[in-house]
């Protein structure tokens, strides 16, 4: 089993940039795909980022993309999302997600969770 912790969350003015991280501990992230998912508050919880075991193979939210970017580092057991050109809509908890090698990039098809970071963001 693995434990995920999510970190970097915070309070950034609309246009600015922020990455969060995802640190794994017990199993490394080599044996599991991991994935980005944000739910605000009266919302259903939703695919942002996810990032295949090579790296090479990473998807996008059409919400997102051009602006975040996923990457991973295996060695450190970190997961990280950039986020640039933050919008007040990206406003919600993100959570980091692990699921098999072939795992579908929606939260049914994750089987472990991070507790989440709070991402604010002003207009």
């Amino acid at each position: 089993q693995v434990q995920l912790a999510e970190s970097g969350g915070g309070l950034v003015q609309a246009g600015g940039s922020l990455r969060v991280t995802c640190v794994a501990s017990g199993r490394t992230f080599m044996r599991y795909a991991v994935g980005w998912f944000r739910q605000a508050p009266g919302k259903e919880r939703e695919f942002v980022a996810g990032i295949r075991l090579s790296g090479g193979s990473t998807s996008l939210a059409d919400s997102v993309k051009g602006r975040f970017a996923i990457s991973r580092d295996n060695d450190k057991n970190a997961v990280y999302l950039q986020m640039n050109s933050l919008k007040p809509e990206d406003t919600a908890v993100y959570y980091c997600a692990a699921g098999g090698i072939f795992a579908s990039w929606t939260a049914s098809g994750m089987n472990y969770w991070g507790k989440g970071t709070l991402v604010t963001v002003s207009s």
